[in-house]
């Protein structure tokens, strides 16, 4: 199972449209993650999730609370970003907790709690980038339990909801005639030495997915793809994304890598692969990509097939 793509919750998709519900789920029972920033809270020597209980919040302005969804329990679990509380007043609630990146801790958070977190993080973002109306500048204000926003101008009264950036991700295979299967990987200047990655790209307007991966691999590599298979998928709210992951066969072998684009492109082979160390091994070895990305899931997906 991918990390972040596995919420347990029953998301009340019908029932969060009326805000008396709503309000009914904030009792004794609900659970409430914290969002500072780009960080969620963590217990302070373990990559634990820490949810908090209702009575630790009810003193806070729990109307920009975001509903996430009901546990197997049916506790609601809410978020509620504190980026602008008093450092003073967070540090009564919060105890020794800490608040911290998600990534950092990577696939040492347990699956179901790692997506709610990456969830709450990605929706208080939202929130706090639209905060106005795209059609005529009004406040706008939350509604839908957080799941949605709507103008404060009655002449207006535009809905929006959050945005979801599509991006492909895809291992490029050929077999080369020494009869060798190879995968193309890149990588970036400002990445980690060492460090190669699946290449991935956003998708354009009024383009499938299968175009956006022969786009992106030609644009970046000068690789002709000739067949794209969807594999898996992947929410990647960091702040805004979902990964969509392809296997795609090239036709064409030489590489030419444009440096606004990628520093460098390389076939590997999967027993070169099995040599690289993980990404956040220091020095210059070859590294992998981050063990919680759907880029490091497709290149192990292809690697542990057996060849032909």
């Amino acid at each position: 199972m991918l990390n972040y793509s596995n919420m347990p919750l029953d998301r009340g998709s019908n029932a969060r449209k009326d805000p008396t519900w709503v309000d009914a789920k904030k009792t004794a029972d609900s659970l409430w993650l914290l969002v500072k920033g780009n960080h969620t809270l963590f217990a302070n020597s373990s990559p634990e999730v820490v949810y908090l209980a209702y009575q630790q919040v009810a003193h806070l302005d729990l109307t920009q609370a975001i509903l996430l969804g009901s546990n197997k329990q049916d506790n609601a679990v809410f978020a509620l970003d504190v980026t602008e509380l008093e450092e003073s007043l967070l540090a009564t609630i919060v105890g020794d907790a800490k608040f911290a990146d998600i990534r950092q801790y990577g696939t040492q958070v347990a699956l179901e709690d790692g997506s709610n977190a990456a969830l709450a993080r990605g929706l208080c973002y939202w929130h706090a980038t639209h905060s106005f109306c795209g059609r005529c500048g009004t406040k706008n204000h939350l509604v839908e339990g957080g799941h949605s926003r709507l103008c404060d101008n009655a002449a207006c009264m535009h809905q929006t909801f959050p945005r979801t950036d599509p991006a492909v991700i895809m291992v490029v295979t050929k077999t080369f005639s020494d009869g060798i299967e190879r995968c193309l990987l890149g990588r970036q200047a400002t990445w980690p030495k060492g460090l190669y990655s699946s290449l991935a790209g956003f998708v354009d307007p009024g383009e499938t997915l299968e175009q956006t991966v022969i786009r992106e691999v030609k644009e970046e590599a000068g690789i002709t793809v000739e067949k794209a298979e969807y594999i898996a998928s992947q929410p990647w709210p960091f702040p805004s994304s979902i990964m969509l992951g392809f296997i795609a066969t090239a036709s064409s072998d030489e590489i030419s890598t444009e440096q606004d684009e990628l520093e460098d492109a390389r076939w590997f082979s999967r027993q070169e692969l099995a040599q690289f160390k993980d990404w956040q091994h220091e020095g210059e070895h070859l590294k992998l990509p981050r063990a919680d990305s759907i880029s490091r899931y497709l290149i192990e997906y292809w690697r542990t097939q057996i060849e032909g």
